[in-house]
């Protein structure tokens, strides 16, 4: 796929990322303790196919997995960190919940995250890891401008989080989007000011930090979900944008 879209293809993409912003916004309103995270599922799926649009996650099989994601929406909790599908488990007071979600309009994706704390947590580190994990996704947006390099986004997040004494998680990242939901180029969470692709008008990307209280570590569960080895809360922000001559444009 082409790193850089034309204006045809933009618009499509900022009509996903409307779409998908709507449908964020509803669903943080109903994420709450004693919420069940298929209803919230079946909720996303209801007002994206009413405003015209497909679920992008929905039956997709990315490269690595052993079977299609079944679900509209990513449910993990706690130690998970993303790509646990929903289940009839009700949400739990103290409960570090993200929702990833991917919405698709033409032909063409976006793809956002958002982490939410329900209740007062046990481990007291929670609200700061949300914090700064979003934090960092602003660094790194702010950093995502033509000139400058996929390192000097990963280095953004990675200086951020690693000053607070936190981790960012091996083996995920963020990516182009376009026609398919996981394009090129990887955008990792580390990285080196100046080094790697360098950013132009018309490229699309997913940023979306990542990160764990207490260790950098992964493993995969039986559902194919991905949690910190160690058992420690997990956070996780994402944005798709549009790199422009200015600065970046936040589509979702």
């Amino acid at each position: 796929m082409a790193l850089i879209k034309n204006e045809n293809e933009l618009a499509k993409i900022r009509m996903a990322g409307r779409i998908q912003r709507s449908v964020m916004a509803s669903l943080a309103e109903v994420v709450k303790i004693g919420a069940v995270p298929k209803e919230i599922d079946k909720l996303a799926e209801k007002l994206i196919r009413s405003a015209g649009a497909e679920p992008a996650f929905k039956n997709y099989q990315p490269g690595g997995a052993k079977n299609p994601y079944p679900a509209t929406i990513c449910a993990s909790v706690n130690n998970v960190i993303v790509h646990d599908a929903p289940t009839n488990q009700p949400l739990k007071e103290g409960d570090i919940f993200k929702i990833d979600i991917g919405v698709r309009y033409q032909g063409y994706n976006t793809d956002s995250a958002q982490t939410f704390i329900l209740g007062r947590p046990k481990d007291k580190r929670a609200y700061e890891l949300v914090g700064v994990t979003r934090q960092s996704l602003e660094l790194a947006i702010e950093a995502a401008q033509t000139g400058n390099t996929l390192g000097d986004i990963g280095h953004a997040i990675q200086s951020h989080v690693e000053a607070h004494g936190f981790h960012v998680v091996k083996g995920l990242s963020g990516h182009g989007i376009g026609q398919k939901v996981h394009e090129d180029p990887h955008v990792f969470n580390f990285g080196t000011p100046g080094e790697g692709m360098h950013l132009e008008p018309g490229m699309v990307i997913a940023i979306e930090p990542m990160v764990a209280v207490s260790t950098p570590d992964l493993v995969q569960t039986e559902t194919e979900a991905y949690a910190s080895k160690d058992g420690s809360l997990t956070a996780h922000f994402e944005h798709t944008i549009i790199i422009t001559s200015e600065k970046a444009e936040i589509v979702t």
